[in-house]
Formats: C-alpha cells, sequence, structure tokens
C-alpha cells in the first residue's frame, strides 16, 4: 500500500506560551547590551534594553490616547524603526495592529480602515510619489472609526510618545496581565488579484510561535545579524523577520525604507551580517548588481527565501556566491501565520533547490484531491493543506470567507498545487488557478519556468495561459533578457524544449519584457500578465 501524502512536524522543542511581550522581556532580560535593531539609512541603534524601553514607552503612549485592549491600531508606512517599535507596542497592550500595504491608494486605504474598524493610525508622512497625509485627508471623511493619526517623523509622533508620562509602568504591567497568547493581535489583508482584500486575523500564539521555529530551522543566537530588506507589513518581514530575530536575541538590521539592491548588499557588508532575507526576484537583481563583486558578503551564512518558488539556478547561485550554504526556503501564506513547511541547514543542494523543505514542527500537513478532498498517495499531485498552531483564527468580520478555506477539521486550504515526495519533501507545482490545461493536458507552469532558467539568454520567466480557440489554453512564455541587445526569439526558446519537454508543454507564444508587474510582497502578478499579453 502506498505511503499517504501526511507528514506531522515531531520536535524536541516545545511551543512557546508567551504573549509577545513577555517573550521580548525574556530576550531584554537575557541580552540587554546587545544590539536589537539598526537602521542603517539613519544611523539609529538600539540595544535590547534601550528597544524594550522604547517599547515600553509607546505602549504606554497608546494608552494615554485611549487605545483599548482589541482596539485595531493601523500601521501604514514603510520599513523602518517606528514600524517596529509599534509592532510590539500593540502587542504589549492587546490591540490589534493592522497591517496596511504601503502601496494602497485612497479606494484600498479607506475600504481596509473601515473593514477593520481602525481608531488610531500611524502613518509615513510621504514615500516615493504617495503623501500620505493628503491620501489619508481624502478618506478620513468616510472612516467614522477613525479618531486619531499620528505621522512617523512628525510632532504628532512626538506627542504619542510624549502622552507616555501620564501612564505609569504599573498600570502596563495590569493590560500585559490580563492578555492570552491566544488574543488576535494582528490583522494582514491578503493581497488577493480578485475582489477586495481579505483581513487574516493573528494572535500572539499563531505569530509568536511560527517566528521562533523559522529562526530555530536556521539555527539563530544571540550572535545573529539579520538584514530584512523585505517589507514588514508582511508575514516575511514581521513574523519570519522580526518575531524570528527577537525570540533569539538576533538583530534585526533594516536597509533601507524599500527594497534596493545596493543599499541591501551595503548594508549586509557594513553591518557584518550574517542572514539575509528576500523574494527570488530580490535575490536575482542583488546577484546581478553591476557593482555585486565589490561587496564583502562573506559574513554570511544562512538566509531565507520564499514569497514566491525559487529557481534552481538562482539558488546554487546564492549558495556559491553570496556565501549563504545554509540558506533556507519556507512555504507558506498569510493565513498559517505563515510558514507550514522550511528546508533544513544540512538539507544537500537537491534538497534546498528542488523542494520547500519539510513540514515543521507541530504543524501537519497534507495532499488532497481537489475535488474528493482524500489524501492523495504520496507522489501525485494535489491541494497541500495546513493545520496546526499556525492557522489564523479567521477573516476579520468574515465568517463566510473563513469557512470557504479552513474547513471543519481546521485545515487550511492553501489552494497551491503540491507533491509530497517519498522523503516527506514537498515540491509546489503551481496554483490550481494557475495550472493551465491545454487540449485536455494538465500543464504545470512551475515545471517549464525551471526548465527556462537554464537558456543562456533568460535571466527570469514567468509562464502563464492564455485562451486560444483551438486548445482551449496556450503557454506564454514572459521573460526577462540576459542581454537586452540579445532577446531570445520564440524559434530559441521552441529549440531550446524540442528535446527535453513534451510537445504540449512547450511554448507557443513569447513575450520580451524588462520587468515583471509585482505586487509589493515581491510576487509576480501572473493575472496582470494574462489579462495584458494573453489577447
Amino acid at each position: 500500500m502506498s505511503e499517504l501524502s501526511y507528514a506531522h512536524g515531531t520536535g524536541t522543542t516545545a511551543l512557546l506560551g508567551d504573549t509577545i511581550g513577555r517573550n521580548l522581556d525574556r530576550a531584554v532580560g537575557a541580552f540587554p547590551e546587545r544590539e536589537a535593531l539598526v537602521d542603517v539609512v539613519s544611523g539609529r541603534r538600539w540595544t535590547y534594553a534601550g528597544f524594550g524601553a522604547a517599547v515600553r514607552e509607546l505602549a504606554r503612549g497608546l494608552m494615554a490616547s485611549g487605545v483599548a485592549k482589541g482596539d485595531r491600531v493601523g500601521i501604514w508606512a514603510v520599513n523602518c524603526p517606528e514600524w517596529v517599535l509599534v509592532q510590539y507596542a500593540t502587542a504589549r497592550i492587546g490591540a490589534v495592529m493592522v497591517n496596511i500595504n504601503p502601496a494602497y491608494r485612497v479606494h484600498e486605504l479607506e475600504y481596509v480602515l473601515n473593514q477593520a474598524g481602525v481608531s488610531v493610525l500611524i502613518a509615513s508622512l510621504a514615500h516615493r510619489t504617495s503623501d500620505y497625509r493628503a491620501l489619508v485627508g481624502q478618506v478620513r471623511a468616510g472612516c467614522p472609526a477613525l479618531r486619531a493619526v499620528h505621522y512617523i517623523g512628525d510632532p504628532s509622533w512626538d506627542e504619542l510618545t510624549a502622552a507616555s508620562a501620564s501612564v505609569d509602568e504599573e498600570e502596563l504591567a495590569a493590560r500585559e496581565a490580563a492578555l492570552s497568547c491566544d488574543d488576535p493581535i494582528n490583522i494582514q489583508y491578503t493581497s488577493g488579484t480578485t475582489g477586495f482584500p481579505k483581513g487574516a486575523t493573528l494572535s500572539h500564539h499563531n505569530i509568536l510561535n511560527n517566528g521562533y521555529f523559522v529562526g530555530e530551522t536556521v539555527g539563530y543566537t544571540e550572535q545573529d545579524r539579520v538584514c530584512l530588506p523585505v517589507p514588514f507589513y508582511h508575514c516575511f518581514g514581521m513574523v519570519m523577520g522580526n518575531l524570528g530575530i527577537t525570540s533569539h536575541g538576533a538583530c534585526i538590521v533594516i536597509p533601507a525604507p524599500s527594497f534596493e539592491p545596493a543599499s541591501v548588499l551595503a548594508a549586509v557588508q557594513q553591518e557584518r551580517c550574517t542572514s539575509l532575507y528576500g523574494v527570488p526576484t530580490m535575490f536575482i537583481a542583488e546577484l546581478n548588481h553591476p557593482d555585486f563583486a565589490t561587496y564583502d558578503l562573506s559574513t554570511l551564512r544562512t538566509g531565507i527565501m520564499a514569497g514566491s518558488p525559487c529557481p534552481a539556478e538562482v539558488m546554487k547561485r546564492v549558495v556559491a556566491e553570496m556565501h549563504m550554504d545554509e540558506v533556507s526556503i519556507c512555504y507558506g501564506m498569510t493565513e498559517t501565520s505563515p510558514v507550514s513547511t522550511q528546508t533544513r541547514r544540512d538539507d544537500d543542494l537537491e534538497r534546498r533547490t528542488g523542494t520547500v523543505g519539510r513540514v515543521l514542527p507541530h504543524v501537519e500537513v497534507k495532499i488532497t484531491d481537489p475535488v474528493t478532498g482524500l489524501t492523495l498517495p504520496r507522489g501525485e499531485a494535489g491541494e497541500l493543506c495546513s493545520r496546526g498552531y499556525g492557522v489564523m483564527l479567521g477573516y476579520w468580520d468574515q465568517p463566510e470567507r473563513t469557512a470557504e478555506v479552513v474547513d471543519a477539521g481546521r485545515w487550511m486550504h492553501t489552494g497551491d498545487l503540491a507533491v509530497m515526495r517519498q522523503d516527506g519533501y514537498v515540491q509546489i507545482v503551481g496554483r490550481i488557478k494557475d495550472m493551465i490545461i491545454r487540449g485536455g493536458e494538465n500543464v504545470y507552469p512551475r515545471e517549464i519556468e525551471e526548465f527556462l532558467y537554464g537558456h543562456p539568454k533568460i535571466a527570469d520567466v514567468q509562464v502563464v495561459g492564455v485562451p486560444d480557440a483551438a486548445y482551449g489554453e496556450e503557454i506564454l512564455a514572459c521573460v526577462i533578457p540576459r542581454d537586452p541587445a540579445d532577446p531570445p526569439t520564440l524559434d530559441d526558446v521552441t529549440a531550446y524544449c524540442r528535446e527535453r519537454l513534451a510537445h504540449y508543454k512547450i511554448p507557443r507564444r513569447l513575450q520580451v519584457l524588462e520587468t515583471f508587474p509585482m505586487t509589493v510582497s515581491g510576487k509576480v502578478r501572473k493575472v496582470e500578465l494574462r489579462e495584458t499579453y494573453g489577447s
């Protein structure tokens, strides 16, 4: 009888029962003089003792401004130290921090503020072409719950921290004593490609444990210094990053407000970072930076690549050229806090390039038939489902939408197509909605993308299905050339594929691009590629 595609992560380390505030206190007590947070751009630095004090000050300021347990506090800002302070301060007082995508405009901002019932908003003043104060001014009349706005770098921020003087430490301690690790303390809006985003609601227990076990898996100690160019508003930055770091007494390094490859490379060199995070497109940009070879990255040993599947060739270069011998691939989603599977430090190159790892401790995963819901034998493709401490409390104020993805057994249905190998390692083969059905044949874009990464003229590639009168769907390869002056032709791609891919998997259409349309969290917007180039 074939073994089923089910795995339960075991381990010798127990789940944490702390709130985020109590866990931070442990790090402050153990490592008071070690650096906790460094902002490279401004040069500001906090030891754990200083960081803990700054978090408590902001927490008391929020209490003084009338923020009660369960109140929603929005954070609409690019990566900066204040973002991190808000994350820990709101958790200390049991407020629910609402992460707002920095790229949101008026329509999206107003929807999130109202859907979550945000009463206090903390925002950047501006970033790139966005004047946040002006945008807030446009929506404020339509957001009746919003009673206060504080801008980072503005007197209103200073007023918030100064208000802490009216609340003493005993009042803060009393508030914290009334908190449970199962309380909701974070809402993250999923970046859906259709319809309004949904607010995944997460508890202390959800995100503190996930960050902790991700950090355990890459071997973090208080000696580590982690460069975080990924956005804080996403789980990658604030959970796998911030919480994974502080729960081990390590140091958060912010290279810039938003991703710039040169800033990342410079921060790693200057701060002697041991770990670096990024989505594959970030690592590709760093590796291809014209001055890449001039940076000293020898202090790196590990890091995390996640957010979208990693091309094998990119992973090999990260290991060989960035000294990240222990780099880890993580797989997950916001609704599971986020990580369900992860590669291990001692995994061979094949497992770290060909899979998204195996199940984390205290988590269950299975691969099911999308139609029947039955668990499939290992080796067969189906929907990946995850269960355990990381599954969200639900979508904020949307029980019907929650029931669509979390079943009666508390399994989260990811919508991802995956295969569990005989060794328990998981391979993602695509999204159920991205699967191409060409003339009755199921085609998984990920397989073709991995193959085309080996083409000498192709730097990056995304494969999508587009409408076709004869076959229902046809295969379109969107490519970024290594040399813009010598891009690949469709004949080049066809010849490269002809002897090594089944005929129905060979792209019949080719689009050469300079860049891919991206979400702020670094995922390629395949739906936009289909809509733009599918006619």
